[in-house]
């Protein structure tokens, strides 16, 4: 049998791939198969098992280079020849140079040297020169990136300041305006904030808080929500006192106020027609005081579980967990309240999946119509007098008031249901009082649509 271990007889460490080299694998993955990054950058580092410094610096470029991407490729672009075309795996090479220059402060010639070792190591022996060249050329101009004339062309300007893609600065400010617009962009890079609910059910704020405070975490309750805490940076939620005990669940500020829009009763019977997993399906649960029932559909099995647990672990009893597929068939009238949180392109949640921002806008053209058919077939369930909740985690009209406007028109037995918003909370652009969108440079939540109507008695 093989002694696996040194003259001390401490096991020896096999030697993990260059990181540059496991941080180029997995962009690469990302930009061939239109991958999610945190997949292949999961089994890369399981894969290669890099030290602690690595794996910090393998996840920090990875990341770097795909939220920087239109940014990166503005510098590149400015140093080649107009109509100069550059080979893909050239490229992220040289993006990820850059991005180490300018964001990460290694040195320069760090960067450099590396980046042409990498290519050699890859066989890109014809291109060392180039990047050589190109990046050295971008040192010698001081790493000064001339960005776009905003007065000129304010879209392509935003697009490369805010590294964005130009189709989706586009649509923000044609639909919002170009102050809004800039703000959603200000609020696509940096850690998003962590909200938890509070489970009522089981213990107040007050007492959550202090818990928390007794093991170093510092928390303080919403001003605008009751039974909301917000978090600072925490790593692993699930080790948090309080988690094992069901005391609370992680939910954005945005999510908990549609259920607050919601306002189930107690004793009622609520569907949540996509629930997983779960979230606003316990919040709903603990408004009622665990009374009542809350049936939690998701398409997936696997999905469904992760309801269940969750439920379990909150104590809420009332929750159902069902698989369900939203656009099957349905009992009529049975609910007094109707929540469809359906599928969308998910642009109000860019900082938390930066992947979102690079699918292709064509994308888009498909959801308004599967969200319209999801709403039109759970809108069977809501009894006379009841509710319907159609919410987004998007910023795209296309998908979030345009669907219900459309609902409405065509559902006479419907009317707009206006609500009260907490204060503190309010309109940013022009809305009927039966719809709001929240943005996430003005309330720090996800970018998030919600929306209310009732059935005629």
């Amino acid at each position: 049998m093989r002694d696996n271990s040194n003259s001390s007889g401490n096991p020896i460490r096999k030697s993990a791939p260059n990181p540059r080299m496991t941080a180029f694998r997995v962009l690469m993955r990302v930009e061939r198969e239109d991958g999610y990054s945190n997949i292949a950058l999961n089994e890369a580092l399981g894969a290669s098992n890099p030290e602690p410094r690595d794996r910090a610096f393998i996840t920090r470029l990875v990341y770097g280079v795909l939220e920087k991407t239109e940014y990166l490729d503005h510098v590149i672009s400015s140093y080649m020849k107009s109509g100069g075309r550059i080979e893909t795996e050239v490229r992220c090479i040289i993006r990820m140079a850059v991005y180490q220059m300018v964001f990460m402060n290694i040195p320069d010639s760090a960067a450099v040297n590396e980046s042409v070792n990498l290519a050699r190591k890859l066989r890109l022996f014809r291109a060392t020169g180039f990047i050589n060249g190109l990046l050295r050329n971008f040192i010698r101009d001081g790493k000064m990136v001339k960005l776009p004339d905003p007065a000129k062309n304010p879209e392509k300007f935003l697009s490369i300041k805010y590294s964005c893609p130009l189709w989706l600065v586009k649509l923000w400010r044609k639909s919002y305006g170009s102050g809004i617009c800039e703000g959603i962009l200000s609020r696509l890079e940096g850690r998003p904030p962590v909200f938890l609910r509070v489970n009522n059910t089981k213990t107040t704020p007050e007492n959550l808080i202090k818990l928390l405070s007794d093991s170093g975490i510092k928390a303080t309750a919403s001003p605008i929500l009751k039974n909301c805490v917000e978090i600072e940076e925490t790593g692993d939620v699930a080790a948090l006192t309080g988690f094992a005990d069901g005391f609370f669940h992680v939910q954005d500020a945005s999510s908990q106020l549609c259920c607050h829009i919601a306002s189930p009763r107690e004793g009622s019977v609520v569907y949540d027609v996509c629930a997983a997993p779960g979230g606003k399906s316990f919040t709903m649960a603990e408004l009622m005081g665990d009374s009542g029932r809350v049936i939690s559909c998701d398409l997936h099995p696997h999905r469904v579980r992760l309801i269940a647990d969750g439920a379990r672990r909150l104590g809420l009893r009332c929750v159902e967990p069902e698989v369900r597929d939203a656009l099957g068939e349905c009992e009529n009238e049975c609910a007094d309240l109707v929540l469809c949180d359906v599928p969308c392109s998910g642009l109000g949640i860019i900082r938390r999946k930066p992947d979102i921002k690079r699918k292709p806008g064509s994308e888009l053209e498909a959801l308004p119509d599967l969200q319209y058919r999801i709403l039109e077939n759970s809108s069977r369930l809501v009894k006379r007098g009841g509710r319907l909740i159609y919410s987004t985690c998007t910023l795209n009209p296309a998908e979030n008031l345009s669907v219900i406007a459309k609902f409405l028109e065509n559902h006479g037995e419907f009317e707009p249901c206006a609500f009260e918003l907490p204060e503190g909370i309010r309109r940013a652009i022009d809305e009927p009082e039966y719809a709001i969108t929240l943005f996430p440079h003005i309330f720090n939540t996800d970018g998030f649509f919600i929306s209310s109507v009732r059935k005629k008695d």
